[in-house]
């Protein structure tokens, strides 16, 4: 679309079952934030949209789980996420709910029109049904084997391994996840949408017009759903928890999660117009406004497909002009997982690292999962604050402020003639917002903080080049010159900083004492940006170090979620072959006291140990080396099988066992009696 009047921009509903974690940021809302911010910055209607979606079946399992009612799950959610979102610079022009007033009036009125337009056709299906719970099993109360890629606890709606979504009639082996039971299936009557209907429409508009400016991820996911021919999909459900089907013979059910989660949009644009006296519907039905999607690629059917299919049937809205999904951030070489905690949780980021919110935009800018899944490490993270933000763009900024103030108090000094580097750096300057917002406006996000970032190095290296503080001794004309120059590069970035970094923008602007007029074209067309005479302020650290004990703090944090998750889904062992009474009497169990202890050369596991066991003291080596150090275990009495046969372990006889278990941390731990009793006394 060609220089469009205004921009509707949404971003995925998060799902209030849980808070925000990194993989939702890079995906969907800091793209989508830097892609609003620009055209805010240089001038353009922008309505910024998203909410909290509240309705669907894991927000009663979640209720279920923490004995409470959906709406307190939903109400504790959403004031966690819009919180953090707000704490995090995410400039949403509103972000609503799903269970609001206007999103359930505008719901239930979008699905009236089409069913009464004969847009959606009746099927009486077969569905599965729990006898023990006395209800049908919503997707998300269905876990079983995934029919593509074999995945043994798929969701009845989506497989979370490899991204496929399907019925829940469809899963391999499926189990309720309320009960535990096989569920049978029973028929019941919903409301569908005839995808197939709507194959001509989808192939035209997608599959033909948007072959070469959509991304490949999304457009190659949609052909591929297309070709393999589409089916009607239900818009209704049978569940207790939603916005209820407005028809008298519907009673008991309600739309879809999928089909009034994207109305969402709608809802928020009517409720965020009212607010603002603006018209909702020049939101979205004028044809001269540009609509954007940003979400993961879990939910590329949906706003590619769907929703399409839905705004189309439905008539007068327009359609998306671009769905820019992202793909998955990993963390630490494995998938993110909001049900095993393994996840950076932005609400435990925002307290942990105070002030440093524009150190997290960075690093999931510059690592976003644009075309590929990409991987989130603490080491990196470290690296992208003190080898970037700190030594590159904080560096180059702190020098060019503290030097003003030194040479000249403050105040931008009168150039004098300008070399050929000053107006090559000059020239280059004017050049970075036009290529900045080209690649923000082609939603290549990585490149363009890239781009940003070689201003920061532009600035530095002509600071390293022209060296004002040793010119200042031989030519204190040329390095009013040079510090002018650098001025208005620190100046440039500020205002092309703020899409990616708008805390670190509002802090060098107050240094450099600019107000909110200099404009992203201003660093184009400008010859001026800071003006000789103009007064600045003192300097502050933009960024600051981050230290290695802070990084070992978070991976010792996920390493402990690691462990929990292990112990969780840990099996119990299975009974062993039953033995009779006199094969138990053969065990010769005595407590005894460790005298002894000290590591095996040249091993990890293993303790020399020295154990009076009432009888004799005996020398036995044990593999507990790497849940004990040999100072903190001597003194402690244990559990020794003393009658078993000697054997050579390393070089050194081991005359009995120790007998351990594990701890639910992965650690081994004693079996051992509670009080001091005597050595050598049988346990039997």
């Amino acid at each position: 679309m060609s220089a469009p009047k205004r921009y509707t921009i949404t971003a995925a509903l998060p799902y209030t079952n849980g808070p925000i974690h990194i993989g939702h940021l890079a995906g969907v809302y800091v793209p989508a934030d830097i892609y609003a911010r620009y055209l805010r910055l240089i001038g353009k209607d922008v309505a910024y949209i998203s909410g909290s979606d509240e309705h669907g079946a894991a927000i009663p399992m979640r209720a279920k789980k923490e004995g409470v009612s959906p709406q307190v799950i939903i109400d504790k959610y959403h004031g966690i996420i819009k919180k953090s979102f707000v704490d995090f610079g995410i400039s949403f022009d509103n972000y609503s709910r799903t269970s609001s007033k206007i999103h359930h009036e505008t719901a239930s009125d979008f699905f009236t029109k089409m069913y009464s337009d004969g847009e959606f056709i009746e099927e009486v299906s077969a569905q599965l049904y729990d006898a023990e719970a006395n209800q049908f099993l919503a997707d998300r109360f269905v876990v079983g084997t995934c029919p593509k890629c074999g995945f043994e606890e798929s969701y009845g709606d989506q497989c979370e391994s490899c991204g496929t979504s399907h019925n829940a009639t469809d899963l391999i082996n499926p189990k309720s996840a309320i009960t535990g039971n096989i569920p049978t299936v029973k028929e019941t009557k919903h409301w569908f949408l005839p995808l197939d209907k709507h194959e001509d429409f989808l192939r035209k508009w997608i599959l033909d017009g948007h072959k070469k400016d959509w991304k490949p991820n999304v457009y190659g996911q949609v052909k591929s759903w297309v070709e393999d021919g589409l089916r009607p999909r239900a818009v209704t459900r049978d569940l207790d928890w939603g916005i209820p089907v407005p028809l008298k013979e519907a009673d008991g059910k309600v739309l879809y999660v999928w089909f009034d989660a994207p109305i969402g949009y709608i809802s928020a644009t009517k409720e965020w117009a009212a607010r603002e006296g603006k018209n909702w519907e020049d939101y979205w039905k004028k044809d001269d406004t540009k609509l954007v999607h940003f979400i993961g690629k879990d939910n590329i059917v949906f706003h590619c497909i769907i929703f399409p299919s839905m705004l189309k049937a439905h008539g007068n809205y327009i359609l998306p002009d671009n769905v820019p999904a992202n793909e998955f951030l990993n963390l630490e070489g494995n998938k993110l997982s909001t049900s095993k905690n393994w996840a950076v949780w932005l609400h435990e980021y925002l307290e942990e690292f105070p002030n440093q919110q524009d150190v997290l935009r960075y690093t999931l800018t510059a690592n976003a999962p644009e075309s590929k899944d990409n991987d989130f490490t603490w080491k990196d993270f470290q690296a992208k604050n003190n080898n970037e933000l700190v030594a590159i763009f904080g560096n180059f900024i702190n020098r060019v402020v503290v030097l003003t103030n030194k040479y000249y108090d403050g105040i931008v000094p009168v150039p004098n003639d300008f070399s050929e580097i000053d107006e090559d750096v000059l020239a280059a300057l004017k050049e970075f917002p036009n290529t900045i917002g080209k690649s923000i406006e082609r939603y290549r996000f990585r490149e363009a903080s890239q781009e940003l970032m070689s201003l920061a190095r532009l600035g530095n290296k002509y600071l390293a080049d022209e060296e004002p503080w040793k010119v200042i001794k031989l030519d204190e004309e040329r390095v009013q010159t040079i510090m002018y120059v650098a001025l208005q590069i620190s100046a440039a970035l500020a205002v092309v900083s703020e899409p990616f970094l708008p805390f670190t923008s509002t802090k060098l602007k107050n240094i450099l004492n600019i107000d909110a007029s200099l404009s992203w074209q201003n660093v184009t067309e400008n010859l001026v940006l800071l003006p000789a005479t103009h007064q600045i302020n003192k300097a502050e650290l933009l960024f600051s170090k981050i230290e290695d004990k802070e990084i070992e703090a978070q991976v010792e944090k996920l390493a402990a979620t690691r462990v929990a998750n292990e112990q969780e889904n840990k099996v119990t062992e299975p009974q062993k072959e039953t033995i009779e009474f006199e094969d138990f009497t053969k065990l010769d169990i005595r407590v005894g006291t460790i005298l002894e202890a000290e590591k095996v050369a040249k091993t990890k596991k293993l303790l020399k140990l020295k154990v009076d066991v009432g009888i004799d003291i005996r020398t036995i080596v044990s593999g507990i080396a790497e849940s004990f150090s040999p100072e903190e275990i001597i003194g402690l009495q244990v559990s020794v099988l003393v009658n078993l046969a000697p054997r050579k372990i390393r070089g050194v006889e081991s005359q009995g066992m120790i007998l351990m278990t594990d701890t639910p941390d992965g650690k081994l731990a004693f079996v051992a009696p509670e009080k001091v009793v005597k050595n050598g006394q049988a346990v039997s």
